[in-house]
């Protein structure tokens, strides 16, 4: 439901080729939908199908030939009625790496401590290209700003679990006697 409806809002604000699309997506709202290029023609031409969206065959010059796609008033409602449930419903986030937390015992201390440092590293790059999004007014700023906040507060909570496991694995005061 997400992916359709970020492509029917994009089309809502104005016509657009699939390149645009795209460029706009990986630019601006990478971080915030998983949306690859191959699948957004896929459901562009599904969407076609729908007759949400109409393609026009245009060309500039000598550029190739390019499709730009129109939302139709069929499309528009689509749009409303896919925001509308969106808005009102609460998907609650399912994080793909709580499957190796759930597991973080079976390794040694000092090695689940490695790779947690490691996921803390990637986490900073995620955070770091997030700084690179263009700042958007309005609603679609609230995308990227959403985005932020719960990497914020992944880093905060990475960094707690860290320093737990850290200090478990010190040698407690009756080890050090013996």
């Amino acid at each position: 439901m997400s992916r359709e409806l970020f492509l029917l809002g994009l089309l809502n604000h104005h016509d657009m080729y699939g390149y645009q699309i795209n460029e706009f997506l990986g630019k601006n709202l990478a971080a915030c939908t998983d949306l690859k290029k191959s699948t957004a023609y896929f459901l562009l031409g599904k969407m076609a199908e729908l007759e949400w969206v109409t393609e026009e065959i245009t060309q500039e010059g000598n550029r190739p030939p390019r499709r730009v796609y129109h939302l139709t008033p069929a499309g528009q409602l689509e749009f409303l009625s896919l925001l509308r449930k969106n808005l009102s419903s609460f998907t609650p986030p399912v994080f793909d790496g709580d499957a190796g937390l759930a597991f973080l015992d079976a390794l040694p201390a000092e090695e689940g401590i490695s790779l947690l440092q490691e996921r803390r590293t990637a986490l900073l790059q995620a955070l770091a290209a997030m700084e690179d999004v263009p700042q958007h007014a309005g609603s679609l700023g609230l995308v990227v700003e959403h985005q932020k906040i719960h990497l914020d507060a992944e880093l905060a909570w990475l960094d707690k679990i860290i320093a737990g496991q850290q200090q478990a694995s010190l040698p407690t005061n009756s080890e050090n006697k013996k």
